[in-house]
Parts: structure tokens; sequence; C-alpha cells
């Protein structure tokens, strides 16, 4: 059998042992300034999601009844002399 004191030395030497390196963040920070940090571009169209379900509903028949607006208006545009020009 072994002896007592051998089993503690062996444990207490495994249980010393240095760790490798985990995580580092060094020199990252000047990486990331060398060319600037510069904001997200903006989109041209923000998106949708997240947005109130009931607002969203809302602006479908509002944007289908602005098209049903300028479906009307587009053929008494036509009507008018071509070379007449719009008054504002």
């Amino acid at each position: 059998l072994k002896s007592l004191s051998s089993i503690l030395v062996k444990n207490s030497l495994n249980s010393t042992m240095a760790k490798s390196k985990n995580h580092t963040n060094h020199n990252q920070n000047r990486k990331d300034h060398r060319n600037g940090i510069k904001r997200p571009r903006r989109k041209r169209c923000p998106g949708m999601k997240g947005v109130d379900p009931k607002f969203l509903k809302n602006l479908c028949y509002a944007r289908k009844g602005l098209l049903k607006k300028k479906l009307e208006r587009k053929p008494s545009e036509a009507k008018r002399n071509p070379t007449e020009k719009k008054q504002e």
C-alpha cells in the first residue's frame, strides 16, 4: 500500500501547476483605433423588426390607401396638355 504522505505530495504537485493563459486583450485597443472607430453606416430603410404589430397593420392599410389615391390621380394628369407646365 502507498503511504498517505506520498499520495498527499502527488496531489499537491498537481494542484499547484501553472494554468495556461485563457484570455488577453493586449494590443487590441490600439489596433482598433489605428483606422479610427467609425459608426455603423445607416441603412436606407430601417427594418420593421420589433415594431408594434398594431402600428404595422395600420401602416399596411395606410400605404394601400395612398397607392389607391395615387392611381386615381394619374389619369387626370394624363388628360392635361403634355406641353403645359404643372402649376403648384
